[in-house]
């Protein structure tokens, strides 16, 4: 299926790396779990300093769409590429962080510190195990970014979902990642922890951070994103948010009586459908 505005799929403007090739590139991909697809002849490419959401109903694809994004799945059809090179023989240790979707509920038995967690991201960098000064300075540095620097040496399993999202991300920035890929990551967490999550993330996108994200809540996408892929099984919108909200993709995807809708008086805009909570594929 063509998605809507596919004119648009492709006019960001990039920043960040400065790479030749776009971060990914899907081309006529289908894959599935066995004889049906779960994704079907998905095309889109992801820019650097994209703020790209997935969204689409339950089962609809677009958390196998991340995997097939993170090489933890082959393309049945097609092809995924990552930096260049298919995705899943693309050594992308330190270029892709991965914030689960489990992150906020889990953690509680963790019995190591918050600065232990961030001192991980900075292990493939590492000579023999030995930390050098510049280590423990991107250690510091991606702890003050997330605003968790006080937080240092507590037990991360003592810590709030939110909060032990914003260590996981930590994580991801002392490794030097140029993109940040999340699953539906606050599910489980509170409105205002979720509020700040995504201005963190948004704060991050614009110093040129490449965000990758699923959520199912289409006021988020809608507030934060900068480009929206729309799917159920097949994409049927790739573009810019403000496009998406003027498009018919959420009532293609989810059912033809859904649609976005704009509030003014608090700048947010939800679909009738985003705020289920579910997770689907």
């Amino acid at each position: 299926m063509t998605p809507a505005d596919a004119g648009s799929a492709d006019d960001s403007t990039a920043v960040g790396s400065g790479d030749d090739h776009p971060v990914a590139r899907f081309e006529d991909v289908t894959f599935g779990y066995g004889p049906t697809p779960v994704v079907e002849d998905v095309s889109f490419t992801v820019e650097p300093g994209d703020f790209l959401a997935l969204v689409g109903p339950n089962g609809s694809g677009k958390s196998t769409l991340l995997r097939l994004f993170l090489g933890l799945h082959r393309p049945d059809s097609g092809s995924v590429q990552l930096f260049g090179e298919p995705a899943h023989e693309a050594a992308t240790g330190t270029r892709v962080g991965y914030v689960a979707q489990d992150v906020a509920s889990g953690g509680r038995a963790m019995p190591i510190t918050v600065r232990e967690v961030v001192r991980m991201g900075r292990y493939p960098h590492v000579p023999r195990g030995r930390f050098r000064r510049e280590d423990r300075e991107a250690v510091e540095e991606a702890l003050a970014t997330v605003d968790v620097t006080d937080l240092a040496d507590r037990r991360v399993g003592a810590l709030s979902g939110g909060q032990r999202q914003r260590v996981f991300i930590a994580r991801a920035l002392a490794t030097g990642a140029d993109v940040l890929a999340l699953d539906e990551p606050t599910v489980g967490v509170d409105a205002t922890s979720r509020a700040a999550f995504f201005d963190l993330l948004s704060e991050l996108n614009r110093e040129g951070l490449t965000v990758v994200l699923v959520e199912h809540d289409i006021g988020v996408v809608t507030t934060h994103a900068t480009r929206v892929a729309c799917l159920n099984r097949q994409l049927h919108f790739h573009g810019s948010t403000d496009d998406f909200v003027a498009s018919d993709a959420l009532s293609a995807a989810y059912g033809a009586n859904h649609h976005v809708v704009v509030h003014d008086h608090d700048s947010e805009a939800e679909g009738a459908t985003g705020r289920d909570g579910g997770h689907g594929q």
